[in-house]
C-alpha cells in the first residue's frame, strides 16, 4: 500500500483535526438518535481524509532493474501535432502518447520531466517518478488553440532544455541524463530555428522522434476546450484544407545537435530506444515499478452513500416542517376569518339600532 495525498500530510491534519474534534464534542453530548448520525458524520470525515491522501497498490514486477537516470520529454503541441497522417487519418499525438508510454515501461523507475512548446515552451511537469501523472498530463494535452497561433520555432524549447538538464545535472551529477524529442520539424516562423547544442554536454542519450508524412495531414481547428482535441472544422489555406509536412532535414539538424539518432515514427514500425547509460544490477534496490491501482475510489463511494444519508434526512426534515406548517396556517386562516365575521356582525348590527332610533314616533308631538 502507498499514498499519493492530493495535498501535505501535515496540511491534512490541520484542515480535518480542528473538524474532527467538534464531532467529537457533539458526539459526546448528543443522545438517542443523533448519536449515531454523529458517528455517521465521524466515519464521513475520515473517509474524505482517506480519500485526500490517495491510497494505491504499486502495479507493475517487484523483480525488475531500476534506471537510475532522468528523462526530458519534449513534445511539440503546435497545430501541426494533430495533423491526421498517423496511423492512416489519425491525430500525430496518438503516435507521441503511444511512443511516450513505450518510453515509460523501457526505464522503469526513471525520473521523467514533460516539457511542451508551441508559440512558447512550458515545463508541464518537473522530474519525478510518478509515471501515472505524466501519462495523465499526455492524455489531456491539447495543442495551442489555432486562433491565438501566430507560428512557432521547432527550437523554441531549446533554452528550458537545457535549463532543466543543468539543474539536474547540479541536483544529482551521479545520474545520467537523455532527452526525447517529439516532432514534425516545421518550422512557421521566418527565423531560423534555435540551436540545442547547449543541451549537448548534459546529454548522455535519448531520440528525436518525427511524425508526419511528405504528403501531409489536414489539422482541425482546435478551440482550446476539454472535450475532443478539434472542432470538426479543418483549418484552411486558399480554399482548401492546409495540410502539414513533416521536415525531417530539421528534424535530423536537431538530432546532431543534441547527439543523438533521428527516428521516423510510424505506426507500424516498432519504435527502437537507446539502452539507458546507467541501471541498477541490484533487484532488491529497485523496488515497486509501474502504475500504481488507485484504491481513493473506494473512500469515495462511502462519502457519497453518507452524503446521500444526510440529503436524506434534511428532506425528512423539510418535509416535516411543512406538515407543521399547514394546520398552523389553516388555524390561523380561521382564527382570522372568524374575527372578520364577527367585527362584520357587530357592524351590522349598530347600523340596525342605528336605524330604529331614527324611525321610532316622537311621543311628545304626539301629545
Amino acid at each position: 500500500m502507498i499514498f499519493q495525498p492530493v495535498l501535505n500530510v501535515f496540511l491534512l491534519v490541520l484542515l480535518c483535526a480542528p473538524v474532527g474534534a467538534l464531532a467529537v464534542i457533539a458526539l459526546a453530548k448528543a443522545k438517542g438518535r443523533d448519536k449515531a448520525l454523529w458517528v455517521l458524520r465521524l466515519v464521513l470525515l475520515l473517509a474524505c481524509f482517506v480519500m485526500f491522501l490517495r491510497p494505491g497498490i504499486p502495479g507493475g514486477a517487484t523483480q525488475t532493474l531500476a534506471t537510475d537516470t532522468d528523462v526530458v520529454l519534449v513534445v511539440d503541441t503546435t497545430a501541426s501535432i494533430v495533423a491526421e497522417d498517423w496511423n492512416g487519418d489519425e491525430p500525430r499525438l496518438d503516435g507521441v502518447r503511444a511512443d511516450v508510454q513505450s518510453i515509460v515501461d523501457e526505464y522503469p523507475g526513471a525520473r521523467f520531466a514533460l516539457i511542451t512548446f508551441d508559440a512558447s515552451a512550458d515545463l508541464r511537469m518537473p522530474l519525478t517518478t510518478d509515471t501515472t501523472s505524466l501519462i495523465s498530463s499526455l492524455d489531456v494535452l491539447r495543442p495551442e488553440v489555432t486562433s491565438q497561433s501566430r507560428g512557432s520555432s521547432i527550437g523554441i524549447a531549446s533554452p528550458l532544455l537545457a535549463e532543466t538538464l543543468s539543474n539536474a545535472a547540479e541536483s544529482s551529477p551521479d545520474r545520467s541524463r537523455m532527452v526525447f524529442y517529439f516532432g514534425d520539424g516545421e518550422q512557421t516562423v521566418t527565423s531560423a530555428p534555435e540551436p540545442f547544442d547547449g543541451s549537448a554536454e548534459f546529454t548522455d542519450a535519448g531520440a528525436v522522434f518525427g511524425y508526419g508524412t511528405a504528403e501531409g495531414g489536414p489539422m482541425q481547428l482546435t478551440t482550446g476546450g476539454l472535450g475532443a482535441a478539434g472542432s470538426g472544422e479543418y483549418i484552411e489555406y486558399q480554399g482548401s484544407n492546409a495540410l502539414s509536412v513533416i521536415d525531417e532535414a530539421n528534424l535530423e539538424a536537431i538530432a546532431g545537435e543534441l547527439g543523438v539518432e533521428y527516428q521516423h515514427r510510424t505506426a507500424d514500425t516498432e519504435i527502437v530506444l537507446p539502452d539507458a547509460p546507467s541501471t541498477t544490477t541490484n533487484y532488491a534496490e529497485s523496488g515497486s515499478v509501474g502504475n500504481v491501482t488507485e484504491l481513493y475510489w473506494i473512500a469515495a463511494l462511502v462519502v457519497v452513500a453518507l452524503l446521500g444519508v444526510e440529503l436524506a434526512r434534511a428532506g425528512m426534515l423539510v418535509a416535516r416542517l411543512r406538515l407543521l406548517r399547514t394546520p398552523r396556517a389553516r388555524a390561523t386562516h380561521d382564527r382570522d376569518r372568524s374575527t372578520r365575521d364577527a367585527t362584520r356582525s357587530a357592524r351590522d348590527a349598530s347600523r340596525s339600532t342605528r336605524e330604529a332610533t331614527t324611525s321610532r314616533p316622537d311621543d311628545g308631538g304626539a301629545a
